[in-house]
């Protein structure tokens, strides 16, 4: 006949002394109290594996952290899980891999990897604001806080300051980006749904607004201003570069000199570097070649056409031209994306070919097939477009005041 074990009295828990060598006191299916010399006592179950048959044993924690009540009511949930042939010591390993998981899965950990994805379809200085708009905002205060635990009472506490100061553009990209952070956390299984899918809504709608730019009949004080502006002339180089090119600031900044073709005259920009990731070929005219001589005779050494002051290594700031744009005397009036906007309206206006503007302009539609179209056939249409608007350009100028200009040329380099 099977022994009848007599469950522990918490008396006889409490009063158990430490011995030379490790003991246990059984309290019945299982459960033991083992006592070790130093005086510790341990709560032990002891159980065959499902499957395997094999004795395993699986520790309930410390006495008295852990009282004899709670030591059973955990042997009752393990022999619940082992009467599904469920390993109980499996399981809690288990929950404490997916717990520690995701509490390292914190909201600026999860950020890097969304973003890592994310550069596939942006550009490297897109990403780098992205970034620094999040470590400015958002990181400081939750950034740290697991991704499961992000709400969007406390989001939204985060931004209302921003709000409060009337910057709803930086309010709305943020929102934008903390929404697709948590779709991707969705998306990859690491929470059930996105808590911030409304944060928006609890925010003014910002103004659209276009970006400055000059009417077509202030180019020539463009041109007056940057003849007589206090800038470097790298500065003032990459400016009339990409009023000439007609690209985007960033494109402009990171150009290389292994991206220009001297013998065919044309500027290669990757599609890593656009904002549509497609490839974009600029005719260079020969005011364009002229800038590129004489950034040539300034920088020799740089892989970029307009390096860093601070780093020769690194291309200039995309902001550098629009800092000079201010210093000049163009706040709220011109900023450098708006140079785009001034060749447009003037070649507009000039009775241009629409679609060869848009594909100068590397503006890109939905259909791939004349998308096409426009980098195979369109860059011979756009020679003369470009040649047009360069020496548009020189005429407002006056010949003189443009450092494409020869007379411009010779004074820079006596």
């Amino acid at each position: 006949m099977a022994k009848i074990l007599k469950p522990l009295t918490n008396t006889q828990v409490k009063q158990s002394k430490p011995k030379e060598k490790v003991y246990a006191l059984a309290d019945g299916q299982g459960l033991q109290l083992r006592v070790k010399p130093n005086g510790s006592k341990l709560w032990i179950f002891n159980y065959y594996a499902p499957f395997t048959k094999k004795r395993t044993t699986i520790s309930f924690g410390v006495y008295p952290n852990i009282s004899i009540a709670e030591a059973r009511k955990q042997r009752e949930e393990a022999r619940r899980l082992l009467a599904k042939d469920i390993n109980p010591k499996e399981r809690r390993d288990e929950k404490k891999r997916m717990d520690d998981i995701i509490h390292s899965n914190t909201l600026e950990h999860i950020s890097k990897k969304w973003l890592e994805v994310k550069k596939s379809t942006i550009s490297p200085n897109h990403a780098n604001d992205i970034w620094r708009s999040l470590e400015l905002h958002i990181f400081p205060s939750i950034g740290k806080v697991p991704i499961h635990k992000i709400t969007a009472i406390k989001t939204i506490e985060i931004i209302e300051p921003i709000s409060a100061k009337g910057t709803l553009d930086t309010v709305k990209r943020l929102c934008q980006r903390l929404n697709e952070i948590m779709i991707y956390s969705v998306n990859t299984g690491l929470i059930q749904a996105n808590p911030l899918s409304g944060i928006s809504k609890a925010f003014k709608t910002p103004v659209k607004q276009h970006l400055p730019t000059l009417k077509p009949e202030q180019l020539p004080t463009l041109m007056q201003a940057l003849a007589i502006a206090s800038i470097k002339i790298t500065t003032r180089c990459l400016i009339e570069w990409q009023l000439h090119t007609m690209v985007r600031p960033s494109e402009a900044s990171g150009a290389r000199w292994d991206e220009i073709d001297f013998n065919n005259k044309l500027w290669d920009i990757p599609a890593e570097r656009m904002k549509g990731k497609k490839n974009h070929s600029v005719p260079l005219t020969k005011q364009s070649l002229m800038l590129l001589e004489l950034m040539q005779a300034i920088n020799s050494k740089s892989d970029y056409i307009f390096p860093s002051d601070r780093n020769s290594k690194k291309h200039t700031n995309s902001q550098t031209a629009n800092t000079a744009l201010k210093r000049m005397g163009f706040k709220n009036q011109l900023v450098a994306h708006g140079l785009r906007s001034l060749a447009s309206t003037i070649l507009n206006e000039e009775g241009f070919d629409g679609d060869t503007i848009e594909a100068a302009l590397a503006h890109t539609g939905d259909n791939e097939v004349r998308n096409a179209y426009n980098r195979a056939d369109y860059i011979k249409r756009r020679i003369p477009l470009m040649k047009w608007w360069s020496e548009h350009i020189d005429k407002a100028a006056t010949g003189n005041m443009s450092l494409t200009g020869r007379k411009g040329l010779r004074l820079v380099n006596s």
